[in-house]
């Protein structure tokens, strides 16, 4: 709710801790030249009765994704945050749950990598999946320090 009220991605702790699994700060983050932040619905769709987002809202999805996507310049890597977003870049290819297809996120070459949402709620995922840290971790912030210092 805060990034809603704000208007500002990610500007809550899992921003934060995104922006740590990245290695970069809030200036190179939120700099438009750098990086996009492109949300799967571009609308809020609220809460369901578990306290949890509700899934984006397909009508969003349509409206506004695929366009933004074929006018943007060619992305050099593209972070599949969550279950929705690694469902629509992994075309097709994603597992059948979030946790097979991080795990598998050699699989997918290196444009895209599949990552958890960095909320609070997949603590326990991250506790249970230590090779996320040890393993991905690394090779996201290799891949992301590649992706902005090439030129453009």
């Amino acid at each position: 709710m805060r990034v809603h009220k704000t208007g500002i991605p990610y500007n809550d702790p899992s921003g934060e801790r995104l922006r740590a699994w990245l290695d970069i700060g809030r200036d190179v983050f939120y700099d438009e030249a750098k990086v996009a932040i492109v949300p799967m619905g571009f609308c809020f769709p609220g809460y369901d009765e578990l306290g949890a987002d509700k899934p984006p809202r397909p009508e969003c999805v349509r409206t506004w994704h695929e366009r933004l996507f074929k006018a943007s310049p060619q992305f050099k890597l593209i972070l599949a945050v969550g279950t929705y977003a690694q469902r629509y870049h992994l075309h097709g290819k994603a597992r059948k749950s979030m946790s097979e297809t991080v795990q598998a996120w050699r699989d997918y070459g290196p444009l895209v990598i599949p990552l958890p949402h960095p909320s609070w709620r997949n603590n326990n995922w991250l506790k249970k999946n230590p090779w996320f840290e040890t393993e991905l971790v690394p090779h996201l912030r290799r891949r992301v320090r590649d992706a902005l210092s090439s030129e453009r």
